[in-house]
């Protein structure tokens, strides 16, 4: 039987880091991979998991499982982050633990399915794992395009869109930092479409997978908050992978928002018998190193200013970029506008092709770039490049 199973293409991303790392040349640059790094290069660990993994160790009294729901502390504790103080008008927030963002995104897609949702509205480009994972469960994808020509949020697209929309179909929206392109809806906007929805059949699911790497951690639930405070309902999923440097213990959550409590007890029922049939239990020690860094105050401080750092860097980045106005034919300056990790630059594959033969810079086919694998050090280097392939 496993002989009639077809050979699959190697992940583009893989292969990439292959190719990178088999390059020799001394002035390479990685801006595949979709990691946040420092100046130097480096991926670490933050200093305030560090501390709270230490206390972990000390007080942690049990390895017994926790149940599908996970760790309800740690889900709890980054509530007010990601809610605010006071998230709703009378509905009710409920959520469970999930094994990364991805597990939360495909949690949601799965949950929606079950409640009767057969369609989901898309912006074009996304995340190339929503379309993987919305396909594998056998939701059809609608898409609109994301970005206009000029490098903003392409709003009337979105509002066309949602107005085609009917019973039984989904939106999902990114809520800040959007991946692969960077570019976000203004708070305005936000506001806009959080109307939209509320008189619309169309149920809004988010996907917050990098706040406080774009404007800050309040400015980056805006729109979050803003939905679900014109909405009956909505599904959010989050991600600790970048916001806490937890990529490998795969660190995420799943919220429900409802009107009715008794319908957010049914709907959260559903959520744990689907992880159940999934994944059985997520994994526990990076969120709960989460939970004891939101518990403690100092750690909370530090936390807080690491990431502060991180995100100061990459905006250190985006202005330079933004400052050098053009590279050959490239308009740089819509870079500094955007947010996150991520940005898209308009290349063909032959220039793509010429970056990486000819200046030993690495980025994925669809222009895509990571900009935090861009350092003051390099990133002449990389603007010189652009202008090379690009006259």
């Amino acid at each position: 039987m496993l002989d009639r199973l077809d050979q699959q293409p190697p992940d583009a991303l893989l292969a990439l880091i292959k190719l990178y790392n088999d390059d020799e040349r001394a002035d390479k640059i990685d801006l595949g991979v979709g990691v946040y790094r420092t100046n130097d290069g480096a991926t670490p660990v933050f200093e305030s998991i560090k501390a709270a993994e230490h206390k972990l160790v000390a007080e942690q009294d049990s390895k017994a499982y926790l149940g599908p729901e996970g760790d309800m502390g740690f889900v709890h504790a980054l509530m007010p982050y990601i809610f605010g103080e006071n998230p709703t008008r009378n509905g009710r927030i409920e959520g469970m633990q999930t094994p990364g963002g991805t597990g939360a995104v495909r949690l949601a897609a799965a949950l929606a399915g079950k409640s009767g949702i057969n369609r989901i509205i898309m912006g074009n480009p996304s995340w190339p794992n929503h379309g993987q994972i919305l396909k594998d469960i056998g939701l059809e994808v609608v898409s609109f395009t994301h970005a206009t020509q000029a490098g903003t949020a392409d709003l009337d697209a979105l509002k066309k869109a949602l107005a085609e929309g009917r019973e039984g179909d989904a939106v999902l929206l990114h809520g800040c930092c959007h991946n692969p392109t960077g570019i976000d809806y203004t708070p305005d906007q936000w506001d806009e479409i959080a109307a939209i929805l509320a008189d619309s059949p169309v149920m809004p699911i988010v996907d917050l997978a990098y706040q406080g790497l774009g404007r800050g951690m309040e400015e980056d639930a805006y729109g979050l908050r803003a939905v679900i405070g014109k909405v009956d309902e909505a599904l959010i999923a989050y991600s600790c992978d970048k916001n806490f440097g937890l990529y490998r213990d795969r660190v995420g959550a799943l919220y429900v928002y409802a009107q009715d409590g008794g319908q957010l007890d049914a709907i959260l029922s559903n959520g744990h018998a689907l992880a159940r049939s999934s994944w059985s239990m997520p994994p526990d020690h990076g969120a709960a190193a989460v939970r004891f860094v939101l518990r403690d105050s100092e750690l909370t401080q530090n936390w807080q200013a690491e990431l502060d750092r991180m995100r100061e860097r990459m905006r250190a980045v985006r202005d330079r970029l933004a400052e050098a106005g053009t590279a050959g034919s490239l308009d740089l300056t819509p870079l500094g506008h955007q947010n996150g990790l991520f940005s898209m630059l308009p290349l063909t594959k032959d220039q793509i092709q010429a970056l990486r033969s000819d200046h030993a810079i690495y980025m994925a086919g669809s222009g895509r770039i990571n900009v935090a694998g861009l350092t003051m050090g390099n990133i002449d280097k990389f603007i010189g490049a652009l202008a090379d392939v690009t006259a």
